[in-house]
């Protein structure tokens, strides 16, 4: 069987995002969230990773090897067999550090978005009981509830440890629908470096002490 491979959609910035660049997309307003439950996750600062039951990629389809890309690539050898066919678990990739350093990680592999054999996104509570049955963790959650938009407009980012925040739909979602389903509020100025990360020498970012055997 011949399965597809889909490269993850690009997050447009919600209107009030201060990371907006002429390279990013963005919504002109929240409508789309309007009388919707609404999750709000941590923006972490890693590498959009996907795995699915035969195989592996980052934003690329075609991604090449990188020294930072091992330890998931472990990871995904061993949730092979419980990934069904046709589906693909997305997350980001936190083993190497990008402009923010990690210090208490519970994982190097934090999980956003599954979706099935339909291409559908799974609702944030499917999500929940997959990541569960996995061992996997998922992004920190900020806050779940109906949207009101001034409530995110005040959320408060800690952004020397936090590059932003992402909403999205609690309920599922068809591929095509992703741009309305899913946004970012990212800090302004959030690559702090002149070089990217991959040209660099790899700096583990570091897990919590009682994960400490992932790190080996």
């Amino acid at each position: 069987m011949n399965v597809q491979r889909f490269k993850y959609p690009r997050t447009p910035h919600l209107p009030w995002s201060p990371g907006y660049t002429a390279d990013d997309i963005r919504q002109s307003d929240s409508h789309g969230f309007e009388n919707k439950e609404v999750v709000i996750t941590e923006k972490m600062d890693g590498e959009c990773t996907t795995i699915y039951r035969d195989y592996i990629h980052a934003r690329s389809i075609d991604s090449r090897h990188h020294p930072s890309r091992n330890w998931v690539k472990a990871l995904q050898a061993r949730l092979a067999s419980d990934i069904p066919e046709g589906w693909r678990i997305c997350g980001e990739n936190l083993y190497a550090k990008h402009s923010l350093f990690y210090s208490d990680l519970d994982s190097y592999f934090y999980v956003f978005a599954i979706w099935d054999e339909n291409n559908r996104c799974l609702s944030w509570d499917e999500l929940l009981e997959w990541t569960e049955l996995c061992k996997l963790h998922t992004v920190p959650v900020i806050h779940r509830s109906m949207w009101d938009e001034r409530m995110v407009r005040n959320i408060n980012v800690d952004e020397s440890r936090m590059e932003g925040y992402v909403v999205r739909t609690a309920e599922g979602f068809d591929y095509s629908d992703f741009s309305i389903h899913f946004a970012k509020w990212v800090r302004p100025n959030h690559v702090q470096t002149d070089t990217h990360w991959m040209a660099q020498s790899v700096v583990p970012n570091k897990l919590k002490p009682m994960e400490g055997a992932e790190n080996e």
